[in-house]
């Protein structure tokens, strides 16, 4: 894995995958400093930042005790799915760095993961070299696995949601495996309270006319995410 990441942060840092051998333009600056539109390189010194300290840190937090479901083992399937759908994104590298983040910060019983994680991936990418623009994508993608609603055109966004819900189109034996762990996570709710919430967020899902915005993801994992769906709802009724 912590070659996985390596290989990650080399190829995000500050590469333009629209011009090769340039840095991407960072943000709109505060007046007086450089046109945005200039290729901007990172800090000589960010860039001789090692890559393995923030690898074993992430994979640590992954690891915490209050986790079944999202665990590393998730963010190995993640990635891996990541890999499989990897001709649909815009920036591979961008789509890879927000899996690594998009669970980093995880307590089951706070509503505010999702932003947290945002905010370390914005704290920890332009320390290893990573340029503005790509740090504010990777935070922006990992805020928007709240929704995992990504807009029409936004092509990383499909392929980080499609990759994240991948697990509801898993074999019936995963899929109950997956259930359990999330049911594992949310010990702390009485069951009844459990079996209403879960419910609900099923049918909003069966209720979404697309599960999944990639192709691959339309064709491959869309049905039987729905068989997985009705089944545990009917479970749960």
């Amino acid at each position: 894995m912590t070659e996985r990441w390596a290989a990650t942060v080399t190829a995000a840092r500050g590469t333009d995958p629209g011009n090769p051998g340039t840095t991407a333009p960072t943000q709109t600056p505060a007046p007086g400093t450089p046109d945005p539109q200039t290729p901007q390189t990172p800090d000589p010194e960010a860039w001789k930042t090692p890559a393995l300290p923030y690898a074993e840190n992430l994979l640590a937090r992954w690891a915490e005790p209050q986790r079944r479901y999202h665990t590393v083992d998730h963010l190995v399937a993640v990635l891996d799915r990541v890999d499989v759908l990897e001709e649909y994104a815009d920036d591979p590298a961008v789509v890879r760095l927000a899996a690594w983040f998009h669970d980093a910060v995880y307590l089951p019983d706070r509503s505010t993961n999702e932003e947290r994680s945002a905010r370390l991936a914005e704290r920890a990418l332009p320390e290893l070299g990573v340029d503005a623009s790509r740090t504010a994508e990777v935070a922006r993608l990992v805020r928007l696995t709240v929704t995992h609603d990504p807009r029409p055109q936004d092509a990383d966004g499909a392929v980080l949601c499609d990759a994240d819900l991948g697990i509801l189109a898993a074999p019936p034996g995963a899929y109950a495996a997956y259930t359990a762990a999330v049911r594992e996570e949310y010990a702390f709710v009485p069951p009844d309270a459990f079996r209403a919430g879960r419910a609900a967020v099923l049918r909003q899902l069966l209720d979404l006319p697309r599960l999944f915005r990639t192709p691959y993801g339309q064709r491959e994992w869309e049905a039987p995410a729905r068989d997985n769906l009705r089944a545990e709802l009917t479970r749960l009724a």
